[in-house]
């Protein structure tokens, strides 16, 4: 493990978090507009869909950046599912009353920022290795892999 891996490990990583963010903030507020007639009371704004809903605003332009990136489609799927599986965990407490609204937001994104971390550890080379643009088909990726 060098330090340059390791620098590739955390600037990617990095990536990976703004383009979340730059997802939430632009997403979420069409979320909003799109659901603006339904009342606080809706479904629709409901604790357990608005946290799939932000889940989802911050996955999407993670998964395009990972793809944009070079990433195969399988670690850019495990990486969205590691990014619902704390809400998963934590659906089930807030049904029971023992969180609330605003705990399940908080346990689900800690949990998601904590779980992305674990797996890319996992698979240490897709992420400390160099990455750029797809250009030229879908086995670049692969063979970026091998070098």
């Amino acid at each position: 493990m060098s330090t340059r891996q390791i620098r590739r490990f955390a600037l990617h990583y990095g990536e990976m978090v703004a383009a979340m963010l730059i997802g939430m903030m632009l997403l979420w507020p069409v979320w909003m507009l799109a659901t603006g007639a339904a009342g606080d009371g809706s479904w629709l704004r409901s604790a357990s869909v608005e946290t799939l809903v932000m889940a989802t605003t911050m996955a999407l332009p993670m998964a395009g950046w990972m793809r944009f990136r070079g990433h195969r489609w399988a670690p850019v799927v495990e990486m969205c599912a590691v990014m619902y599986a704390g809400f998963a965990v934590a659906l089930p407490l807030h049904w029971a009353g023992v969180l609330d609204g605003g705990g399940l937001m908080l346990v689900g994104h800690v949990a998601m920022f904590v779980l992305m971390l674990a797996a890319m550890a996992w698979r240490w080379q897709e992420y400390a290795g160099c990455h750029a643009p797809r250009r030229d088909g879908p086995d670049r990726a692969s063979t970026m892999m091998a070098s």
